[in-house]
């Protein structure tokens, strides 16, 4: 790694990227400080680590810094940038940084529109279990890891490549996973072709003599199975013709059972806690990673039958007066559908009623279609408040207007977190599961139906 000496200030240090860069830093002993709109655990865990957090964007919170970090979102005006550029500071984005830490290490780099941070956890736990002791940078907090990152002491990382404004670009990989390629951050891309570029272009970033191992299941990442230009090109998936798949899959309310292939070569059967198909598609490439790591097939089929995976992902919260709570990080029409379709095989026989939380004004305006039917399997959705993130408001295009449109389910719209866990009590029974789903803050919404119902 390049050395870095700090001070570092991180604007946005509670983004689940920026406080990874900030932790990092801090176990090597670097100064950090960093500010963010609110505090949130992720900001107490660096408060914790040693770090500085100032609530709220100001020229005065920069201090003397030797390096200024930010996010790609970031707004150019933001009083903090101003003010390093002003005084010459220098300022790079969050994936040029964690590129420079990463330096020196083989990377597993795991991108795609969904499943990635599961992908990326469930390789990085399995090669802790060998022993291999990764380094690992993730967009979620994995349960069985115990956080979102760790130097680790051995020669490998495993990072979530982020594609939002190509961030994916800065690394050079030695292995790159795409778990699939469906239109997303179209405010960015501005059409689905830019956005299937980017991809192209990340699969060309794979170090020669390394592995590029896209999912044959989606026809956006099969088109990338030879975009590896002197790298070995793999597939894997449930497809016939893969050359890893998943077949003879059976599952129930504990998880799934498959059989794992390497082209002619049967390897034997795995189990995962979870039923559905997207996960299956997520530890079979976790599986053939690994593989080619040299982990053997032993101690990834004990690995993977004892993951919980990650935070946000099909999580239990608690259980009162017989009503299920989950939780569910799902902020895509497609993600919404897996994660149903995921309820339906684990809790078959009971009624689903959902608390969404849209994300952003510009990502409903653009799948506005894909948003108003991707509810089949829902008994009840409670459609709340958009998260804004760092947008204004589209005209028509509100989540009350998103729960007007939305037909085949009843659909009811909560302006506030209260009003949400107040219909949720009212439409739900005995016997009921309630999830919460969305990008946002909606996470704080199945504690007040907890509360409430007991």
């Amino acid at each position: 790694m390049t050395e870095i000496t700090g001070p570092v200030h991180l604007v946005g240090i509670g983004g689940i990227h920026m406080s990874a860069i900030a932790l990092l830093l801090l176990e090597k002993g670097v100064a950090v400080t960093g500010s963010d709109l609110r505090r949130s655990e992720l900001t107490a865990k660096v408060e914790r680590a040693g770090g500085g957090v100032f609530e709220g964007h100001a020229a005065a919170n920069l201090g003397n810094p030797a390096l200024v970090v930010t996010t790609a979102a970031t707004n150019d005006e933001n009083p903090e940038i101003l003010e390093a550029r002003k005084r010459g500071i220098p300022v790079i984005l969050r994936a040029e940084m964690v590129a420079r830490l990463m330096e020196g290490k083989r990377v597993i780099a795991v991108t795609g529109a969904h499943g990635k941070t599961t992908t990326s956890s469930l390789i990085a736990f399995i090669l802790r279990e060998a022993g291999r002791n990764p380094m690992y940078l993730l967009g979620g907090e994995s349960i069985d890891l115990g956080g979102h990152v760790a130097w680790g002491g051995g020669d490998v990382c495993v990072v979530e490549a982020d594609e939002y404004k190509r961030a994916f670009h800065e690394y050079r990989p030695q292995v790159a996973v795409i778990t699939n390629v469906e239109p997303d951050h179209l405010d960015y891309y501005g059409t689905e072709a830019a956005y299937h570029e980017a991809f192209a272009h990340f699969a060309s970033l794979v170090q020669p003599g390394g592995l590029l191992l896209v999912c044959a299941d989606d026809p956006g990442s099969a088109r990338l199975s030879s975009a590896a230009r002197s790298a070995r090109n793999q597939t894997y998936g449930t497809a016939a013709g893969s050359d890893w798949t998943a077949t003879g899959i059976e599952k129930d309310a504990h998880g799934a059972n498959f059989t794992v292939s390497a082209g002619r070569d049967v390897l034997g059967e795995l189990h995962v806690p979870f039923p559905g198909d997207h996960f299956i598609r997520n530890a079979l490439a976790a599986t053939t990673v690994c593989l080619q790591e040299g982990v053997n097939f032993e101690t990834i089929r004990v690995a993977l039958a004892k993951v919980h995976g990650a935070h946000r992902r099909f999580e239990t919260v608690g259980e009162a007066r017989g009503i299920l709570i989950m939780d569910d990080y799902a902020h895509h029409p497609a993600e919404v559908r897996s994660t149903v379709a995921t309820a339906r095989a684990a809790f078959p026989e009971r009624r689903l009623i959902v608390v969404y939380q849209p994300h952003t004004y510009t990502r409903i305006a653009y799948l506005w279609d894909e948003w108003t039917r991707c509810w089949d399997g829902v008994d009840e959705l409670i459609v709340l408040e958009t998260y804004a993130a760092r947008e204004q408001p589209l005209e028509g295009k509100s989540a009350k207007d998103l729960a007007n449109a939305i037909t085949g389910v009843p659909a009811h719209y909560a302006a506030t977190f209260d009003d949400a866990a107040g219909q949720a009590v009212a439409l739900a029974h005995s016997g009921d599961v309630i999830f919460t789903m969305g990008a946002g803050d909606v996470v704080e919404v199945g504690p007040k139906i907890l509360e409430r119902l007991s």
